[in-house]
């Protein structure tokens, strides 16, 4: 295999960020493995030091540099008073000194890993209590270790403070628990979690190396900031919150500390081009509004910030480093954001777009600005959805066939997949893996027991994945590759929902999830009233299914119910969890129902259950 060469506008003799990468380096863990208390490994970080050799054929050698990078590890100086944990996660661990304790910002994403960066700051900065904790926004790599750092009854007590956006522990639940079964299995694809680490798989993902595999937790805040210019004083710490909304994350902020002249990015900028839309799914993210936010930040502090620092990847220290930094970042969301606008006006479609923006070459020769987890072609494409949707105007495209449907015709009209493969077989011989990507994809769906066109496609997937500078679109081919020739590693623990999210769901939220798992063509024709009782809050709900929708009224009872389901707001969360179920609690007395049990129980009947293995790349 030729090795894969790298864009020519990139310099690859700079060698600032390794500089950057390693300055202020303290300790690390010798081991190079974080672990539970069962002892299973939580995160490997020694599992990446292949990356010590040169870049291979099978990677290309932009995401090999980024990896490199990421992979670095351990406990950092970022300035007297504010160090970073980096390479245990996904994400950075924050630590900032107080006058008498720690402030942490961003508890990565598991307890163990959590608590293992507080074991190495403490042993190697000297011991201190945790007094507060920052969840800079949303997102679970920000906030899923705070158990592994503080307790829950510290929070309750008032010895620890948690400060998050205003809006955060809403965010937090409902993207996980509307979508989370759709997102759970395409993360799987988008962060490798199912490909071996290794120069023929997952090298890391560009924002990070990978996520840890450990317990995951959530306790709400205790301070939520809604303004920009809010300004709090932590044990002598004075903090300056900037609101940023609807760019990385729904809710999130940045903060000033004006004592360290230092400014923390969270995610709203990193060292390399972020997710306009992440592949994973969520919501659309405005590339406009991002660079907004950013412009915002020069404009309040640009002037007296010396270092920055955020969620991801190492600091950038001197002021005109830092506003260099900041406008690029700004100007790339900004270009991608416009200039797709500006090309949909004179009437290019979504596909058209992405395939012919391109940076200008003082943003595109930034190592920051590369796609190394976002991309130019994806982002061009989410700003086209935000402003138009996925219809381009062709009516052809109005109502298209299914996929299978499509490609059954498709195969047929192409003379068959004898005919597709000895073409394809031909383009896959002289590089064209996009074109033979897309023909034997419909193969796959016309005939997905066709295991010659399957080992043909899962090559071509992973020369695609090879060539890849994106992390996640590296991932997602070599995992596509791997699902179309065996099965995937199906032991590997996938949790959609943890306890502390149950925990913290507003009620209303989990009724909308029962109006999700509907099943609307079974509950045509019904016409039935359900009301909740909890017997330790008091809170109540009035659900009513009719035209196959099920819609909820908060605090109120239908006095016509067909049956009123009477339980605890605990053994709902057990329910939940899947740790029990309605019937077993209803023949032990812990739900009680008055009115017909008939009724109640064709109306549970009526919700699916999701499987997280749902197919991807056959029908």
């Amino acid at each position: 295999m030729k090795p894969i060469k790298a864009d020519p506008l990139l310099d690859f003799t700079d060698r600032r960020d390794f500089e950057a990468a390693d300055r202020g380096f303290i300790a690390t863990m010798e081991s190079g493995e974080i672990l539970d208390a069962d002892g299973n490994v939580v995160t490997s970080m020694k599992a990446y030091d292949f990356l010590k050799q040169e870049a291979p054929a099978t990677v290309n050698p932009s995401l090999w540099r980024q990896s490199q990078l990421n992979a670095k590890h351990g406990l950092y100086e970022v300035m007297d008073g504010i160090y970073q944990v980096r390479g245990f996660d996904l994400s950075n661990m924050t630590i900032i000194r107080g006058d008498k304790s720690w402030i942490i910002v961003d508890p990565l994403i598991t307890k163990e890993a959590a608590s293992a960066a507080l074991a190495l700051a403490n042993k190697h900065l000297g011991e201190r209590r945790v007094s507060a904790v920052i969840f800079t926004h949303s997102h679970l790599d920000h906030y899923g270790g705070i158990r592994g750092i503080v307790s829950a009854e510290d929070v309750q007590s008032g010895k620890v403070k948690i400060i998050a956006p205003h809006g955060f522990t809403r965010e937090t639940v409902s993207e996980n628990i509307l979508a989370g079964n759709q997102m759970t299995r395409r993360a799987g694809y988008m962060f490798g979690m199912f490909l071996p680490k290794s120069p023929e798989g997952h090298i890391g993902s560009g924002l990070g190396q990978g996520i840890s595999r450990g317990t995951s937790g959530l306790i709400p805040p205790t301070h939520n900031i809604t303004e920009t210019g809010e300004t709090l004083t932590i044990d002598g710490v004075e903090i300056i919150f900037q609101m940023a909304p609807g760019a990385e994350a729904p809710e999130e902020f940045m903060f000033y500390l004006p004592q360290f002249k230092a400014f923390s990015q969270a995610e709203e900028m990193s060292r390399n081009q972020h997710n306009l839309l992440t592949p994973r799914g969520a919501q659309i993210r405005n590339g406009l509004v991002w660079s907004k936010h950013i412009d915002k930040t020069i404009q309040m502090f640009g002037s007296d910030i010396d270092v920055s620092f955020g969620s991801h990847h190492w600091p950038t220290w001197g002021n005109s480093e830092v506003i260099n930094f900041f406008e690029k970042q700004r100007d790339t969301y900004r270009y991608i954001h416009d200039q797709t606008l500006r090309l949909a006006n004179h009437g290019g479609t979504m596909i058209e777009i992405a395939e012919q923006l391109k940076l200008p070459k003082s943003l595109a020769s930034e190592f920051y600005n590369r796609g190394y987890y976002g991309t130019v072609n994806f982002n061009s494409k989410a700003q086209y959805q935000l402003y138009y949707g996925w219809f381009d105007g062709n009516p052809a495209h109005l109502n298209p066939l299914p996929p299978e449907e499509d490609a059954i015709a498709s195969v047929r009209y192409m003379g068959g997949s004898a005919s597709i493969l000895d073409k394809a077989k031909a383009d896959y011989n002289k590089g064209n893996y996009r074109l033979v990507a897309s023909v034997l994809n419909k193969v796959m769906f016309a005939e997905p027991d066709n295991e010659d066109a399957a080992q043909l496609l899962a090559n071509t997937y992973r020369h695609l994945g090879y060539a890849a500078e994106s992390g996640p679109w590296r991932d997602f081919y070599l995992t596509g590759a791997q699902e179309l020739t065996g099965p995937l590693p199906k032991d590997i623990p996938i949790n959609t929902v943890s306890a502390d999210m149950i925990d913290n769901l507003p009620l209303d939220l989990f009724f909308d999830l029962m109006a999700v798992k509907l099943n609307g063509p079974k509950a045509e024709g019904l016409d039935m009233k359900i009301n909740f009782a909890f017997t330790d809050t008091g809170n109540k709900a009035a659900l009513h299914l009719k035209n196959s929708v099920l819609n909820t009224r908060m605090g109120s009872q239908y006095e016509d119910a067909n049956a009123t389901i009477k339980l605890a707001r605990a053994d709902l969360n057990r329910i939940m969890l899947k740790q029990t179920d309605f019937r077993t609690l209803m023949k032990s007395g812990d739900i009680v129902v008055d009115g017909s049990l008939a009724d109640m129980d064709k109306f549970m009947k009526l919700q699916d259950d999701f499987e997280y293995w749902f197919n991807i790349i056959r029908p």
